[in-house]
């Protein structure tokens, strides 16, 4: 479903949680993929995901290298 992921560790997360303020080191996920893939995307990370929320967001591509977008699509299924 994915072309490629880049995983960036040592991430800080500063949020609140069940009214605490919390700040965790985690991983930060960029998976490059296709509009048309983000439901069955986002529900296999929930799936596997251990957080009860996870962050799952979906960032509208508007623009780029033409021969990486055509890679992208040609290696996403």
């Amino acid at each position: 479903m994915a072309a490629c992921v880049n995983i960036i560790e040592g991430v800080t997360s500063i949020y609140e949680w069940k009214n605490e303020l919390c700040s965790e080191n985690e991983c930060l996920m960029i998976i490059k993929s296709r509009k048309a893939l983000f439901n069955k995307l986002k529900k296999e990370i929930a799936g596997l995901h251990p957080y009860d929320v996870p962050e799952i967001i979906s960032l509208d591509i508007t623009d780029g290298l033409e021969s990486y977008l055509n890679w992208m699509r040609k290696n996403t299924k």
